[in-house]
């Protein structure tokens, strides 16, 4: 069996990444905003990788202690294998590694398995936004969690790396 593999989002994944959110979501953002994610000091990405093939991605946006996740999406026919949860776990750490103290998130009112999965590492409901969701008018419920993994000491990335 074939190992899934988690790293670094780069710009050679941005079809491979738009493929995902495309089969994913209703409303799916666009090849060019990924491709802007990249260029963006705030975001930062992960993705997951079988045979080659980006199948499941997962990003944020960090701001001094601050972190949003704004996407997690892994294609339908290989979810129910933790790949979400490896890559929620791996975002978390890579966020708590820059600096993180906590992370938010918005999910479907409707979007339990999701829920669930965030409960189970840590995140808590905060609150409500109404109507958030463009293609239905779902509310969204707002999760946040401040119990990051600690910081990975041998932690290293070129461009967020000060002298």
């Amino acid at each position: 069996m074939s190992e899934i593999i988690i790293r670094r989002m780069t710009l050679a994944d941005v079809d491979g990444v738009a493929a995902v959110e495309a089969a994913t979501f209703p409303t799916p953002w666009s090849r060019d905003a990924f491709a802007s994610e990249m260029k963006n000091v705030a975001a930062r990405y992960l993705v997951a990788e079988l045979d080659g093939a980006v199948i499941g991605y997962a990003g944020a946006w960090i701001i001094i202690d601050e972190s949003h996740i704004t996407n997690i999406a892994v294609l339908q026919e290989h979810r129910g294998r933790g790949i979400g949860r490896l890559l929620t776990q791996g975002l978390m750490q890579y966020l708590s590694n820059l600096g993180a103290a906590y992370a938010t998130l918005e999910v479907r009112r409707s979007n339990e398995v999701a829920q669930n999965l965030y409960k189970s590492l840590g995140f808590i409901k905060l609150g409500v936004r109404k109507r958030y969701y463009e293609d239905n008018g779902e509310d969204a419920l707002i999760m946040v969690c401040d119990h990051m993994p600690p910081v990975d000491p041998d932690f290293t990335e070129a461009e967020t790396v000060t002298a």
